[in-house]
């Protein structure tokens, strides 16, 4: 299984607190995590925004089996041939993880053809992740909730569609819930969305939501299936 893990890497060269919180990138974090977890199963690599092609040529998205995707301050500065090449490898079959503020990315709009938008708030507020589906292979192995310290705050509406299949939702402290672990298919690929990872906190050293992204990779390397008719299959690509 091959893994390609993207973040813009924005923060980390830009903002001291986040370099020391993690030093080798998000990227590098969650790469870390998945190699940890996977061990064998799987070849684990890393891109970021600032290389040729954003890393996302279309010769290593043909051999990519899961591409994992954080993003925040530079969605717009990813180019609409790569959104386009993305799209067209997950329904081919390519499985994808959109982690935190990848909501609002280029690639996660123009597949779920909807706005994407949350609301949120700064307030550093513990983060109770709460499994709504346990037979799904995706919580496997993860406490009921998922106790996060510390976190960004997110809250709905949410501007998704309806899920396939809901796997999380999430509740603050200051009282907002987020449907936070979300399934879809798109052609012959598998999505899975997971809310936890602002930059500000050290979610992915998190033992817990590394177990997460570990089950979410094997489940979305799982494509390839015949193909789910999409309402909008003939419009072109928004966001």
């Amino acid at each position: 299984m091959n893994v390609l893990v993207w973040s813009e890497n924005y923060h980390e060269e830009r903002e001291d607190p986040v370099r020391r919180r993690y030093p080798d990138g998000i990227h590098g974090a969650i790469a870390a995590g998945l190699t940890e977890l996977l061990g064998d199963s799987a070849r684990v690599e890393t891109a970021v925004l600032a290389e040729p092609e954003h890393g996302l040529s279309a010769e290593r998205l043909a051999t990519t089996d899961v591409l994992t995707w954080w993003g925040h301050m530079a969605h717009e500065e990813v180019s609409d041939e790569a959104v386009r090449r993305v799209h067209d490898r997950v329904l081919d079959g390519m499985g994808m993880v959109v982690l935190h503020s990848g909501h609002y990315s280029k690639i996660f709009r123009s597949l779920m053809g909807t706005s994407c938008t949350v609301n949120w708030r700064q307030g550093a507020e513990r983060e109770l992740v709460w499994t709504v589906a346990p037979s799904h292979p995706i919580a496997r192995d993860v406490p009921n909730p998922l106790v996060i310290d510390q976190q960004e705050t997110y809250g709905e509406p949410f501007g998704i569609p309806a899920p396939d299949e809901l796997v999380f939702i999430s509740n603050f402290s200051g009282g907002e819930a987020f449907r936070s672990g979300c399934c879809y298919t798109r052609g012959n690929g598998r999505i899975f969305y997971f809310s936890p990872g602002d930059q500000n906190y050290p979610v992915f050293h998190h033992p817990d939501v590394r177990r997460v992204l570990a089950n979410a990779v094997r489940w979305a390397a799982l494509g390839d299936r015949p193909a789910k008719p999409l309402a909008n299959t003939n419009t072109p690509i928004r966001w």
